[in-house]
């Protein structure tokens, strides 16, 4: 019988997309003891966690971070945190700034003082390549600076702020995780927010026209859900280094344009649709590559899923699960 330390990991929004693709990747490593999930459930889905709820090594908060009293019951005995609770989506923040703020910073900063408060030392979060602006330098290094473009790229590099000021202060760890338009299985294709694949892999699905916002050759360094995960779960067992905040990319280190992406679907798909093609949106950036060289040095990180491969195993996905 092993005497090895097993690791209590709290993820908040682990009903979502990455954090139930996390907590499916935990309940398998031999390190993890508990496995708690706080979620709210306003973008987070329970048939995400369904699969997960008979086991005792999970456990489940349905409730708000920004209810500071949740954070701190969330935070009991917990060693690491992965915190991925957020309200995406550029257009949702230029047309709810203050939702977004109020989730992504304030209830951020609650994680952050309840993990102090509770003497854990290593917190994982979920940053985003949106903090880049409008830099035009491709790849995208960490150091890279560039004007903001929307109350989401705000709220998410005052959170790499915030992590930084507490790192220094209360001598915590922190990696912050810069994704770069994930997509896979459980990613939510409905509603006015959803992301590009998975309103695409829809629309094939329904033989639907799907839109495109300006010409279609804007590109973007599509990262399967996967190689998300595995960047969280390096993080989360990496050595602590107190007083330390750093910032990683998550891509798989090469782009693809909006319509080579819709092509590639509709040979995945037999399709012969045409999207329609609309008004760029405000806040979007015309191109997107990430630099992984950092995180595969300090991290070992090395992305297992490659893009064709996971849009297949997306599209695949899609067919078996969603409901037309």
């Amino acid at each position: 019988m092993s005497l090895e330390k097993k690791y209590n990991i709290l993820i908040t929004g682990g009903a979502g997309f990455i954090g139930s693709n996390l907590v499916k990747a935990l309940l398998v490593d031999s390190r993890v003891g508990l496995i708690r999930v706080v979620d709210n459930f306003s973008n987070g889905k329970q048939e995400n966690l369904q699969p997960f709820l008979d086991n005792d090594r999970v456990e489940l908060i349905t409730g708000d971070i920004r209810n500071y009293n949740t954070c701190t019951d969330a935070c009991k005995d917990i060693d690491a945190i992965s915190h991925q609770a957020a309200l995406g989506s550029v257009p949702r923040s230029i047309k709810y700034p203050m939702d977004t703020h109020d989730v992504n910073v304030n209830g951020t900063v609650n994680i952050f003082t309840a993990a102090k408060e509770a003497g854990i030392k290593n917190v994982v979060y979920a940053s985003s390549s949106s903090v880049y602006g409008d830099s035009e330098t491709l790849p995208k290094k960490e150091e890279h600076k560039g004007n903001l473009l929307s109350p989401y790229a705000l709220s998410k590099s005052i959170a790499e702020q915030y992590a930084a000021v507490y790192a220094r202060n209360y001598g915590m760890t922190f990696n912050g995780l810069r994704y770069f338009n994930v997509f896979g299985p459980n990613q939510d294709p409905d509603g006015p927010y959803a992301a590009v694949v998975p309103l695409f892999v829809k629309a094939l699905l329904k033989n639907t026209s799907p839109s495109i916002f300006g010409d279609g050759e804007q590109s973007r360094d599509f990262t399967y859900v996967s190689n998300a995960v595995m960047a969280n779960v390096l993080s989360l067992f990496a050595p602590a280094i107190p007083g330390q905040a750093m910032v990683y990319n998550v891509a798989c280190g090469y782009r693809t344009t909006v319509n080579e992406l819709w092509n590639k679907l509709t040979v995945i798909s037999l399709s012969n649709l045409v999207p329609t093609y609309l008004e760029k949106r405000s806040g979007d950036i015309p191109h997107s590559l990430a630099d992984i060289s950092k995180i595969k040095t300090e991290k070992g990180f090395v992305p297992d899923v490659a893009f064709d491969q996971g849009l297949l195993k997306t599209f695949e996905w899609y067919k078996n699960n969603y409901e037309v």
